[in-house]
């Protein structure tokens, strides 16, 4: 079985690279990357090296990110890739195409399914924020033209059966996101090995990323997140921003901000080992990363979401959505130090699974008969009857 993998960033990497591990390891499949996007670029790390060091065969790298910080050169780049890809997965045929989550790639990959007659497996459809960001409809599109969907959640499945998809294409094993999280250990002294000097105060970690009506604001948002860290005893860790149309604002922000405050520690990007073990360190999650609506309950420690982005999505009694502004940010986490608050949160079960979705999505791959589903038959007024 020839299997292709399209990955675009870091982030959807590592999450389903505990399943790479276990598809590569099975000597009946043939398993390859495509990897492209923010992976071959130098703004984001140049993160294809993590792949080359995991041992993986990559089929082909494509340079197709725009690094212009843009909502046009996002599209433009999205082309670039769209283009670049076709003779390649039309010459190598496989079996398979799997793709995670709702950036641009994602759609391309379900394109590339439909169009070429290639079975596809999508990852983490059926989520849904009500922020407006253009992450959700990608999201939903990609599920309409997929072949299967390997869902997180049962609210996940049932919103895909509310867009007309038939349950014998959905599959739900919990977030794959959880697996790594879960199962890895943690590092001594991370905090301090990052840093390079000893921290004697609580750790907070910090990731803000680009959303479309919150540019031009990102300035005093993070700002006022810091300030509000600082002043309530933290010592604050701070990630890099996605490529989302801008992650430059975001970046210089950061650095402005942090520049001469002797409790921020800038990582910028971290091997998926480090980041975890210095997010198990961490006392608080300060942001609006996906990773504080995930990940953050398996610790479990509070998640203060900031702003707009990931509202409305499921998540955990651990997390709490305030406002953009530092009186909003610095209630919050008085909150989250309140002792009624760690009781409620002591013994929290993840919603979005135990962090063993590697093994369920590979049962599943091996013995579904892709091929009897790859024509999407269904009407969807049917399926409502």
């Amino acid at each position: 079985m020839k299997i292709l993998v399209l990955t675009s960033i870091r982030s959807e990497y590592d999450l389903l690279s505990p399943l790479l591990f276990k598809l590569d390891a099975d000597p009946s499949i043939d398993l390859k990357l495509l990897v492209g996007g923010a992976h071959n670029s130098p703004t984001f790390g140049n993160t294809f090296k993590d792949i080359k060091n995991d041992g993986f065969e990559v089929l082909c790298h494509i340079e197709s990110l725009i690094d212009a910080d843009s909502k046009s050169s996002r599209l433009k780049s999205a082309s670039i890739l769209l283009l670049s890809m076709i003779d390649v997965v039309k010459s190598y045929s496989p079996d398979l195409l799997i793709y995670a989550g709702d950036r641009e790639e994602v759609l391309i990959g379900g394109m590339l399914g439909g169009y070429l007659s290639i079975p596809t497996v999508h990852f983490f459809g059926g989520d849904h924020s009500s922020d407006g960001h253009i992450d959700n409809p990608v999201r939903h599109a990609t599920s309409k033209l997929s072949t299967c969907h390997m869902v997180s959640t049962q609210l996940h499945s049932d919103r895909l059966r509310a867009i007309g998809e038939p349950i014998c294409r959905i599959f739900n094993i919990g977030s794959i996101a959880l697996d790594k999280f879960v199962q890895a250990q943690s590092i001594d002294n991370i905090a301090e090995t990052i840093s390079g000097k000893k921290i004697d105060k609580k750790i907070a970690l910090l990731i803000y990323h680009p959303i479309a009506n919150e540019i031009g604001k990102e300035k005093t948002i993070i700002k006022d997140a810091i300030t509000a860290l600082v002043d309530s005893n933290y010592h604050i860790f701070i990630g890099s921003p996605n490529s989302d149309p801008g992650n430059s604002h975001v970046r210089d922000a950061i650095l402005q901000a942090s520049n001469d405050n002797p409790d921020c520690t800038v990582y910028g990007n971290l091997p998926r080992d480090l980041f975890i073990s210095l997010f198990k360190s961490s006392s608080i999650i300060v942001g609006n990363s996906s990773a504080g609506i995930l990940e953050a309950a398996s610790i479990p420690i509070p998640c203060i979401n900031i702003g707009e982005r990931q509202r409305g999505r499921y998540c955990g009694e651990n997390v709490i959505f305030v406002d953009s502004n530092y009186k909003s940010i610095k209630k919050a986490i008085s909150i989250a130090n309140h002792d009624e608050f760690k009781r409620k949160i002591v013994n929290l079960k993840n919603p979005y699974g135990d962090g063993n979705s590697a093994d369920k999505a590979y049962n599943l791959i091996k013995t579904i008969d892709f091929q009897q589903l790859i024509n999407k038959k269904e009407d969807p007024l049917e399926l409502q009857a």
